[in-house]
């Protein structure tokens, strides 16, 4: 893959940039902007060059037609902030505003296009629908950086069409994701240890099943144990529970005793009679969850045991919180392994989504951790070892 160096001097040049900038929202207010700060260092590399840079990113899933409740205008606004520099903002992507935007940008100047999911073509499974938005995303620029990494294992217009139709390159955040989850695949120090978390086991099958050849220990928490539990003949009260993975759960149980792997269940867990923030919390042994509770967060002696299991360790990914964490009754599991994290002498990667969203909520700092992914989906397909579009793509126009 070509990378910014390799564009050349950029001075005067149009870049179109695909971000990532797909941040929660709670009205007009951003409620974590970890995805647009970690834009930034792009972004300014590209200004301080002296290019046009115009970003598309992609807010929510709007259903291919303008809808204010998913404007980026809040997005440019702190990323204007951020930066330290006015952001122009374009009220449609590849429309009227955009063009004059897209023409009147001085050098080093940034401007956001609105949201490109506004648009039919970006999400498109026809290639020529695709395509045909892909032509006037790549007439507003002279060049393309990827740097989504959020999106690359999407097939879009913005992400994969335009790196067909410019001179393309790969942006610092994703170059820096590709390495470090080469490091993870393929040269891990050891011990490694993958600690996996979230509610269901389909979500992390492709994982398990490539990481289960690579990794050490997989500690597993969450509501997903509860199906590794039952798989094991134990009751789990009204707990989460996907019958029809338990054959798949004994499976991989079985296999990580044949390869070696230490896979480490809960020996306690946090249960209550209700999902509820005001359910009172009690520990119970893990073969021994009443019928009318339901487990909501690994037990005290589990969560110091996955600790010490994390420290230990060389190479960490985590995925996956492992209880409730938006309830503080169910959040000490999450916070334990999150606090290990911190204190492995090792890299230490926690793998996005609700797992980079729980590290903020519980409030640790982004450097304290090696890396945070900013693509929970994209990380868990590339260490499935599936092939990403948006990636694949980039290879193939070097």
């Amino acid at each position: 893959m070509q990378t910014i160096d390799d564009l050349g001097d950029l001075t005067g040049k149009r870049v179109l940039v695909r971000s990532d900038l797909n941040v929660p929202l709670d009205g007009a207010t951003i409620t974590d902007d970890g995805r647009i700060r970690a834009s930034l260092p792009t972004l300014k590399r590209l200004a301080d060059a002296g290019a046009k840079v115009l970003v598309t990113a992609h807010l929510g899933r709007p259903k291919g037609t303008p809808d204010p409740a998913y404007t980026l205008k809040p997005v440019a606004e702190r990323l204007a902030e951020l930066l330290g520099s006015p952001v122009l903002f374009a009220g449609d992507t590849v429309g009227e505003e955009a063009r004059h935007i897209s023409a009147a940008l001085t050098d080093g100047q940034v401007a956001v296009l609105e949201n490109v999911r506004f648009n039919a073509g970006e999400t498109s499974k026809d290639d020529a629908e695709r395509g045909a938005f892909a032509d006037e995303l790549a007439s507003l620029a002279d060049v393309f950086v990827s740097d989504g990494f959020g999106v690359v294992h999407r097939k879009q217009a913005s992400v994969y069409d335009v790196a067909t139709r410019l001179p393309a390159a790969v942006g610092g955040l994703v170059q820096a994701e590709v390495e470090v989850l080469r490091r993870l695949t393929d040269t891990p120090e050891r011990p490694y240890v993958v600690v996996l978390g979230g509610s269901k086991v389909s979500d992390k099958l492709g994982v398990i099943d490539n990481l289960l050849d690579k990794a050490d220990t997989l500690l597993i928490g969450g509501g997903m144990v509860f199906t590794f539990l039952a798989a094991q003949g134990h009751g789990v009260g009204s707990s989460l529970l996907e019958a029809d993975q338990l054959e798949v759960a004994r499976g991989y149980i079985k296999r990580a005793a044949e390869q070696g792997v230490e896979l480490v269940l809960p020996t306690d867990v946090v249960v209550a009679p209700a999902f509820s923030a005001d359910a009172p919390a009690t520990v119970v042994a893990a073969d021994a969850i009443p019928d009318d509770q339901m487990g909501l967060d690994i037990g005290p002696d589990s969560a110091k045991a996955f600790a010490e299991h994390v420290r230990g360790a060389r190479t960490v990914f985590w995925n996956g919180p492992m209880g409730v964490f938006e309830f503080p009754a169910f959040a000490n599991g999450t916070r334990a392994v999150a606090e290990a994290l911190t204190q492995t002498d090792g890299l230490s990667v926690v793998g996005g989504g609700d797992s980079a969203a729980a590290v903020r909520q519980l409030g640790f700092a982004d450097e304290a951790f090696g890396h945070i992914s900013t693509g929970g989906g994209a990380s868990l397909e590339y260490l499935e070892g599936k092939t990403l579009p948006g990636l694949a793509i980039l290879e193939e126009t070097s």
